[in-house]
């Protein structure tokens, strides 16, 4: 586009054909080409034929909604004059107009074949142009025009020039308005405007506005320039150091190193981790493969790419779904159940939940691996179990530092690696059995793994890479609680599983044990049948356990010699009943002793607490001549052996009460000895047990065979509580004993109890040593 001087203003006529043109607004001086159709045709002849002007009008926007009508014109264009007609090779034309004047179109007197208007001439309002503020505008205007110029290739130098020679500041604005890259409306608002210092300003806010995007536009141009001659610069330079290493007799990079540059690529790899990921790739690269540190780096590399950083496996958690699966996998635990239910609940309402640690603690064979697995079944995740039992070395947790020949990642993300998801329920069995040593504390290591408000940048002595450990659902087990450290305690929560009674023993594994063993030992259902009263015989007389472990080897050595029956081509299904079981398993183990043990004063039937359950034990005492000697014997703790010291002090302080000589102990021994004396044995739960028995030996009378006792005694006489109550319950009731003595303390505990436990045991519940005497002795000497 060109403007040209400008000439004497011709003299319009009254009413002008009009040229609707799109997306085009011609400005008065200006010189444009226009290329015309063959429905101006017509016009573009009687226009050339007569006062060769015409009036330029652009067509307004089409309407939302599609129609057939042509969409209006603007009220507002220019009047210009045929300059020249050119045909061109496929028959069409071209023409080159110039601008005269502003003018606004009226009464049509002529539609076709070619529509002709009225005109009216837009009179200007001349602007102040020796104004100081038009002046600095004026020349801020050709400023920023020349910048716009500089930054536009596609726009002519000479533009710069012809808008400094122009003469008038209307003509000034039509020129840079007319070159500017805006919106097409905006330059019909533009040509609308007759107030030439209001169009000075909308032009020079436009200009200005082209000119930060140009100024934007170049740099971004020329940061991506700079990348580009970056990437060129260092594709040469390693094509340098390659021609380098080649002379030098170095090999260029390896299609290892290459290979593991696209492992990279493709794994979902954390920043952190890539930026270590790639320094040690890069590393590896300048290194000689003879090296002995070229293996360990390669290594290393395999570690970061194989690990999950992020990929886990999809999470679901239906709450009900969850206490199937349970209900399924295990008999009653109907609290312990309840509260991983619970769990998964809150888990299932928010995912991101932090903690709790579940920290399952019961005697073995109770099923508390089981329940992890269970758990991993009812959320869809991988279950992993890592044994802690005996590790005494840190390094077993945090792994190695890689200054130390053939170091490794600890357990923990060995795990992550070999089950590849970062989100799986690990299971820690045996924390309780963690040892320490001069290479360090595993269980202090493991403050960090089960905190979950700092598992999320776990450290790896090997790996030095923060690692997300958040999102993994940490399970722990255990059979005591005394053994593991409390601040480890502190961020677990214990739930406690006790053993099972015999009943529940029975239904465990008619629906358990029985169906997986003989499917282990490709029995069926036909070929062998353990009758009801054969199945309680073994669990009463060949396995007195607090958990079914032993039960089910007991029924596993049952099919194996089942199976050698089929095995021998006996066809005949194999039914065990009472009889049979001396036959399948040998004699008979546990025999209910309680009542054979109590006949004669001095041995009472105590209860006690294991980490295999409860049990019961006897307490025997002994008199003899001697000089006030106390001897104790069963491999007694020091807590048991001043629990027998405070039993003696208590008898002798009330021997009178007790009708019993006062100087009974004048010339006399004491000899106290609990039975099965290789097992050691502690606690202070035993006290009124043993002051039970030096009662029953001074009085001579005999302790009652259907009950047991538990309970911690003081100087005073005073029965203070104890732990495990459930466990020794237990423990009575597979001894069959139905009466148990047990702390007024300890009343709750036997209340929280389920129902089926209680039943059929009588609960005596004392505050003093003499309501134990009045209740476990019998009231006539012997």
């Amino acid at each position: 586009m060109e403007i040209e001087a400008p000439l004497p203003e011709p003299t319009l006529p009254a009413e002008l054909p009009i040229l609707p043109v799109n997306e085009m607004v011609v400005f008065p001086y200006m010189v444009v080409p226009i290329a015309v159709g063959e429905e101006d045709s017509e016009l573009i002849n009687a226009v050339a034929a007569g006062d060769r002007f015409l009036g330029c009008i652009m067509r307004q926007p089409a309407p939302e909604q599609a129609s057939d009508s042509e969409p209006p014109l603007h009220e507002v264009g220019c009047a210009a004059q045929l300059h020249r007609m050119m045909q061109m090779p496929d028959d069409s034309r071209r023409i080159l107009l110039r601008g005269v004047t502003r003018i606004r179109i009226g009464e049509l007197t002529q539609v076709e074949p070619y529509r002709i208007a009225k005109i009216t001439e837009l009179a200007e309002t001349p602007a102040d142009e020796s104004d100081e503020e038009i002046q600095a505008l004026r020349q801020s205007l050709l400023n920023t025009f020349e910048e716009i110029i500089e930054l536009s290739p596609g726009m002519p130098e000479e533009a710069v020039i012809q808008a400094l020679n122009v003469p008038n500041l209307s003509m000034l604005t039509d020129l840079i308005a007319s070159a500017l890259d805006i919106d097409i409306q905006t330059k019909q608002q533009m040509l609308e405007m007759t107030d030439v210092a209001e169009r000075l300003a909308a032009v020079h806010k436009a200009a200005h506005e082209q000119l930060v995007r140009l100024q934007a536009a170049r740099r971004v141009s020329a940061d991506i320039q700079q990348e580009v001659e970056q990437t060129q610069r260092d594709y040469y330079l390693h094509r340098q150091l390659e021609a380098i290493r080649k002379e030098l007799g170095e090999a260029g990079e390896t299609d290892e190193i290459t290979e593991l540059r696209q492992r990279l690529e493709e794994a979902e790899l954390t920043e952190a981790a890539r930026e270590a990921a790639d320094r040690e790739v890069d590393r590896l690269a300048r290194m000689n493969p003879a090296a002995a540190e070229y293996s360990v780096v390669r290594t290393y590399l395999e570690w970061i790419i194989e690990l999950p950083w992020q990929a886990g496996s999809e999470e679901h958690i239906d709450v009900k779904e969850a206490q199937q699966i349970l209900d399924e996998d295990h008999y009653d635990l109907k609290d312990v159940k309840e509260r991983i239910v619970e769990y998964l609940a809150v888990r299932r309402i928010k995912p991101d939940m932090k903690g709790p640690i579940l920290c399952f603690i019961g005697p073995p064979g109770v099923g508390k691996t089981s329940l992890g697995q269970s758990i991993a079944r009812a959320t869809g995740r991988e279950f992993i179990r890592i044994s802690l039992g005996g590790i005494r070395d840190e390094a077993e947790i945090r792994g190695h530092r890689r200054t130390y020949v053939g170091a490794l990642p600890g357990r923990i993300i060995q795990g992550l690696r070999n089950i590849g998801t970062n989100n799986p329920v690990f299971m820690l069995d045996e924390i309780d059995k963690i040892g320490a040593d001069f290479r360090g504390d595993p269980s202090s290591a493991l403050l960090e793994v089960l905190d979950p408000e700092q598992n999320d940048s776990f450290s790896d002595h090997y790996l030095e890479i923060p690692f997300d450990l958040s999102r993994v659902m940490f399970i722990t087990t255990g059979n005591v609680t005394a053994t593991i450290p409390p601040a480890l305690q502190d961020r677990m929560e214990i739930i406690r599983l006790p053993g099972y009674t015999d009943e529940e023993k029975f239904h465990i594994a008619r629906n358990y044990l029985i169906p997986r063993q003989l499917e282990r030992h490709g029995l069926k259902a036909s070929q062998l049948r353990i009758t009801p009263g054969a199945l309680r015989h073994i669990i009463g007389d060949y396995t007195r356990e607090a958990g079914v472990r032993n039960l089910e080897r007991t029924i596993a050595t049952i099919c194996r010699k089942a199976a050698r029956r089929v095995a021998e081509g006996e066809t005949e299904a194999t039914k065990i009943k009472i009889a049979d079981l001396e036959e399948f398993l040998g004699h008979q183990k546990f025999f209910p002793d309680v009542a054979e043990r109590i006949t004669m004063p001095g041995v009472v039937t105590g209860l006690a607490w294991t980490e295999a359950g409860g049990q019961i034990l006897f307490v025997e005492a002994s008199r003899m001549p001697g000089d006030k000697k106390l001897t104790l014997t069963g491999q007694l703790g020091e807590v048991m052996q001043e629990s027998a010291q405070a039993a003696l002090s208590w008898v002798r302080s009330n021997a009178e009460a007790l009708d019993v000589a006062p100087d009974f102990y004048e010339h006399s021994d004491i000899h106290l000895h609990v039975p099965s004396g290789a097992t050691p044995k502690d606690g202070p739960s035993a006290g009124v047990a043993m002051a039970a028995a030096l009662t029953s030996l001074l009085t001579g009378r005999l302790a009652k065979d259907n009950i047991a006792m538990t309970g911690e005694i003081t100087l005073r006489g005073k029965v203070m509580p104890v732990g495990g109550i459930k466990e020794k319950v237990l423990a009575a009731k597979r001894a069959g004993l139905d009466t148990v003595i047990l702390p007024e303390q300890n009343r709750g505990a036997v209340q929280d109890m389920e129902e089926d436990l209680r039943a059929g045991i009588n609960f005596i519940f004392v505050d003093t040593v003499d309501e134990v005497i009045a209740a476990a002795l019998k009231p006539d000497r012997s």
